[in-house]
C-alpha cells in the first residue's frame, strides 16, 4: 500500500465512529456510478436467476435466522455479544 494511502487510513481510523461513518458514506457514494465489472455482472445474473426460480416455485426460501445460525456455527462465531451497561447485541448482522 502506498505511504500516502497508509497515512490517510491511519487518520481516518482515528476519527470518531460517527465521522468514520460519514466518510465511508461519501467514499461509497463516490464509486456508485462506476461501471460494473464481470464479477458484479455475474452476481446480478445469479441473483436474478435465483429470484426467478423462487417466484416460479422451483426453490423454497430459508429463514434468515436459520441461515445466520448455520453461518455462525460453521465459523464458530457466538450468536450474541454482551456489553456491560448496553445490553446484548447481535454480533453477526449480515
Amino acid at each position: 500500500m502506498p505511504a500516502a494511502l497508509e497515512k490517510i487510513e491511519r487518520e481516518a481510523l482515528s476519527l470518531s465512529p460517527r465521522l468514520r461513518e460519514a466518510l465511508a458514506g461519501k467514499l461509497l457514494h463516490s464509486i456508485q456510478d462506476l461501471p460494473l465489472n464481470e464479477i458484479d455482472e455475474a452476481w446480478i445474473e445469479e441473483a436474478e436467476r435465483r429470484f426467478r426460480n423462487y417466484m416460479h416455485g422451483k426453490t423454497r426460501p430459508i429463514p434468515a435466522a436459520r441461515v445466520f445460525k448455520t453461518i455462525r456455527r460453521k465459523m464458530e462465531i457466538p450468536g450474541t455479544l454482551k456489553i456491560s451497561g448496553i445490553g446484548t447485541l447481535t454480533k453477526c448482522n449480515f
